[in-house]
Order: C-alpha cells, then structure tokens, then sequence
C-alpha cells in the first residue's frame, strides 16, 4: 500500500510539474469549447434572409409584407428596389429568397377571384434546400392568410392546441459533454501511450521491475493519479461551461462521475494496449492519433450521429467515445439515471475488461 501511494503521488508530481502538458491538456479543450460555442453555442432554431421587390406598393402589398416580417423564422426581409442586384446576392448565397410582389397585385386581389389568382414569383436557392424551403413555407403560409381573409373562409375543423415545455436546449449543450468526452480520451489514449513508451525506452520500466514493485501497484497507482487528473479537469471545463455559456448539470454528479471514471479506465486500457505495441515513444504518437482522430469525427464530439450516414451509424455505436459523450449528455442535459443509461455503462465497461485483457499480453517491462 505504501508503494501504491508513493508512486501516485510521484505521478501526480509528474503531472504537475510539466507545466507544458497540463496546460496544452486543459487549455486546448477549453479553447475548443469556447471557440465553438461562441459561433455556434447560441444557434438552437433555423431561420431565413430574404429579399421583397414590392412593384405594387399597395395597401395589400405592404399587409403582406407586414406579415412575412412578422414571422419569427424570418431572420431578416429586406426591401430592395433592383432585380438584379437581389439575384446576384441569392445566387452569392446571401439570401435564400427573393420575392417579387408584381404591379397591379393589390388590384387583382380586391377582384376576389378565384379563378385568376394574384401572382407572386419567388427565386429561392437550390443548393440550400433546409433554408430555402423553410422560406418557401413561410411564405406560402403568409399567402394563405391573406387569400383566407379577403374570401371569408371558415374552417369546418377546429384545431385544439396543446403546449408540451421541451428541453430549451443549444449546441452549446450538446458541445460541452462531448469536449470533456475528448478531454478523458486524449489524456488517456496518447497520454498513457507515450509516456510508457518513452518510460521503456529510458529503461525506467526495466529498473521498477528489477524491485519489489508489482505490476499491479504500479498500473494502479497509473490509474488513480489519472483518474484524480480527469476528475479536475472535468470538473473546470464544466464550471467553466457553466460561467460563460450556462451549460448545467440536470442529472446526478455522482453518476456523472462515475462516467468520468469509466470512461478513463476504458482508454487508458486502450492506451496501455498502444504502449506495449509501440516500439518506440515516436510510433506511440501516430498509433494512438491513428485511433483517436477517426473517433474524434465519428464519437459524436461535435456533431450528433443521427446525423450521419445510416450504414455508418452501426459501427460508430461500437466505439467507446461514442457511447461516453451520449452518456455524458444524458446526464447533463436530460438527467438521466444510471437505469435509463445501462447499455452505456455495459458497453463502457465491456471496452475496459476486453482492453485490460488484451493489455496484459501486450504490456512489456523493456
């Protein structure tokens, strides 16, 4: 027990004592996190940027108008007067729509005739289907409205509404599990792969085994000073989630944590595996970036795996970041419990004993 806490203590030290790799392991998470959510954390909804030719400039024209601005997916409408400037700005991708409200449209509308309807031309972008298609329902809905009032339609269905309070969620919220997800991964994987490594190769390892010490405290003692690491460093990014974008945690620290803690046995395990592959520290390095950088894209870091290809999504559920930024998210925004989340914690931990076994093949003193 006394070499147990000796040589976490002396990893601890390590730790602390590289100021360089503390602060590039906490900063450049941190960073991500900050960078991204500033651009991105706010955006939770979709809207459009359009562009009205009103040639009417009638009671009617300006009722509709009036009308489209109202709309809250309408991030801007704006009134311009040339044709071929509105065009180019939609074909720079500056606006989704252009609409064009022709001369004599209030006229046509007071005829209240079905049968010769007023037209309105609208120029849409075809490359940007989400957009310009919201766009183009907005606006299909805002002529409705109009064509509804003048012809005193009276619905025979009524509709009966009812509000459900859903979770006012942002990318932010979905951002900030996945970096401390990334955090755990790279501290442990390239952590713990090259600096055993470089261990073996300066001999340190073949002089600890030429003592008393057992594999087993000094795989342990490994473990609890990176998990005492992890823990803090989670801890920071949360809080400083919290303070500058006020991300919280919904659900039980405590299970939170004991995610953190599977998910750093999970890739140290994983790392250990690297360490003893690796000939070399410089092998150690692109082995576990080989590993690490596909699950960075493909964990679900920094973009949902819904969202991916279907014939992709069966194999990115394997992996185990995947499942500790989904774990992670579902505790945090959701707040979830350890009932809801036990095929996480299943396949988690069923990645730490599988890695651990492996390891203890591949582990080499010198």
């Amino acid at each position: 027990m006394k070499s147990y806490i000796q040589l976490t203590l002396a990893q601890l030290r390590i730790f602390i004592r590289n100021r360089q790799v503390l602060f590039w392991s906490l900063f450049f998470p941190v960073f991500f996190m900050i960078v991204l959510g500033s651009f991105l954390g706010g955006g939770s909804g979709a809207s459009f940027n359009g562009a009205v030719l009103d040639s009417d400039r009638s009671e009617a024209s300006e009722a509709l108008v009036s009308s489209l601005r109202q709309s809250p997916l309408v991030n801007e409408l704006e009134d311009m007067d040339d044709q071929e400037q509105a065009l180019e700005m939609l074909k720079q991708g500056d606006l989704q729509t252009v609409i064009m409200i022709p001369k004599g449209y209030g006229e046509q509308l007071g005829r209240k005739d079905p049968s010769a309807p007023a037209e309105i031309t609208v120029y849409y972008d075809q490359t940007n289907v989400t957009e310009s298609q919201l766009g183009l329902t907005v606006i299909q809905q805002s002529i409705d409205g109009v064509s509804k009032s003048i012809l005193n339609y009276k619905p025979v269905t009524s509709l009966k509404t009812e509000g459900v309070q859903s979770l006012n969620l942002k990318y932010i919220d979905f951002l900030v599990p996945g970096i401390v997800a990334m955090m755990i991964m790279n501290n442990n994987l390239n952590g713990v792969a090259g600096q055993i490594a470089a261990w073996r190769e300066r001999g340190i390892l073949r002089r600890m085994q030429s003592t008393t010490l057992q594999s087993g405290t000094f795989i342990a003692a490994q473990i609890t000073a990176r998990l005492v690491l992890n823990g803090l460093q989670a801890v920071i990014v949360l809080l400083i989630g919290n303070l500058a974008f006020g991300t919280q945690v919904n659900g039980s620290w405590l299970l939170l944590l004991a995610f953190v803690i599977l998910g750093t046995l999970a890739f140290m395990s994983i790392g250990f595996i690297i360490a003893g592959l690796a000939k070399t520290p410089e092998s150690a390095g692109p082995i576990a970036g080989f590993i690490s950088f596909p699950m960075l894209f493909l964990g679900g870091v920094f973009f949902p795996i819904r969202s991916m290809p279907d014939w992709l999504q069966g194999f990115v559920k394997l992996l185990p970041i995947s499942h500790l930024s989904t774990a992670l998210r579902q505790v945090m925004n959701v707040g979830a419990g350890a009932a809801e989340l036990w095929g996480e914690l299943a396949l988690l931990g069923g990645w730490m004993l599988a890695a651990f076994i492996i390891a203890s093949f591949t582990f080499k003193w010198e």
